[in-house]
């Protein structure tokens, strides 16, 4: 899905470890920093906190940033990025990596571009690195809210939604382009009209949802994969967190020596998939970036490939009798 290299991250002014980040060719012909800081938060913590931890990021070697304009982040991790340049810690746009998303109520056609422009302005930034289409439906235009309500959620037009993001990389308001939360299935009926293959899909990826079927897909196309909760998904409908409550995986985290957060994050890693982390405290932003150095074993992988599998994130709140997916079948095409 495209080749890596090492970049080491500059010195930030401080007695910090330098982190050696990998960083994969995207089909657009940039460099994608295969690790990521995610911004979403529940509940959300509010605007200081948000950019003190992503300015904190910086400072210790992030430079991939993924927000979204539902998050609320986009402003202050926008703030963040201006204080860097004040402070000197980062030289030049051209050193960060912000990736942010279209929401379901500008998923219409003509809404696309005046949406990443909007996003462009809160971040205080001349373009993205990669602008991604939220979920695969739409919804009543002109409201930003989440959950949806159930009557206002609405089918997707993806040829002309998808024209509008082909247009913002084509105007070089965002280098690539790509789709978040699309079943395999979902990803092929848009690859059908587009004249702009994805750089990215986004998806749920853990040692316990593997996406095996997607990331076949996705090898074959020359699209490569974002892994979000990575280290499961708490609101699942058995109640619990299965990530986190696998014994094989603490077991391989003690054998190690390691956490178990980072066992799942090295085992994404080595799927070539980037991670996306998602923690603002200090000392787990740096333990999270410790997965570079070592392997899991064969015997590992072997082990981490037997789990069971099955969706985290069913997306209960876009299913809906009155919507275009009335099941978790249909918003998944069976893919839980």
């Amino acid at each position: 899905m495209g080749s890596l290299s090492e970049v080491t991250a500059p010195n930030p002014g401080q007695q910090m470890k330098h982190v050696s980040i990998p960083h994969i060719m995207l089909n657009s012909g940039h460099l994608m920093p295969l690790v990521a800081l995610g911004t979403a938060t529940y509940p959300y913590v509010g605007p200081k906190v948000v950019k003190f931890a992503i300015l904190n990021a910086i400072k210790l070697g992030y430079r991939h940033f993924d927000t979204a304009l539902i998050y609320e982040t986009e402003q202050p991790v926008g703030a963040a990025i201006a204080e860097a340049f004040q402070l000197g810690i980062i030289k030049s746009r051209e050193e960060l990596f912000i990736t942010s998303k279209l929401w379901c109520s500008d998923c219409h056609q003509g809404r696309v571009l005046p949406a990443l422009q909007m996003t462009l302005k809160n971040l205080q930034l001349d373009y993205l690195d990669l602008y991604l289409i939220h979920w695969p439906l739409s919804s009543k235009p002109g409201k930003y809210e989440y959950p949806i309500p159930k009557d206002e959620l609405l089918p997707m037009d993806f040829k002309s939604v998808w024209e509008g993001m082909e247009e913002c990389q084509g105007l070089g308001y965002t280098k690539s382009i790509g789709v978040c939360n699309f079943s395999s299935k979902k990803l092929e009926q848009l690859l059908s009209t587009a004249n702009i293959l994805p750089a990215v899909v986004q998806v749920e990826m853990n040692p316990l949802w593997q996406q095996r079927k997607l990331l076949e897909l996705c090898k074959a196309k020359g699209i490569n994969v974002t892994a979000y909760s990575t280290l499961g998904f708490k609101r699942t409908r058995w109640g619990s967190n299965r990530v986190n409550e696998s014994e094989v995986l603490k077991n391989i985290a003690e054998a190690k020596g390691k956490t178990h957060a980072q066992v799942c994050f090295r085992w994404v890693y080595e799927q070539r998939v980037c991670v996306l982390m998602k923690s603002f405290n200090e000392e787990r932003m740096k333990e999270n970036q410790e997965i570079f150095t070592w392997c899991l074993s064969d015997d590992d992988s072997k082990r981490i490939s037997e789990l069971l599998q099955s969706k985290g994130n069913l997306g209960d709140p876009f299913i809906s009798d009155q919507g275009p997916f009335k099941s978790e079948e249909e918003l998944w095409n069976g893919e839980i």
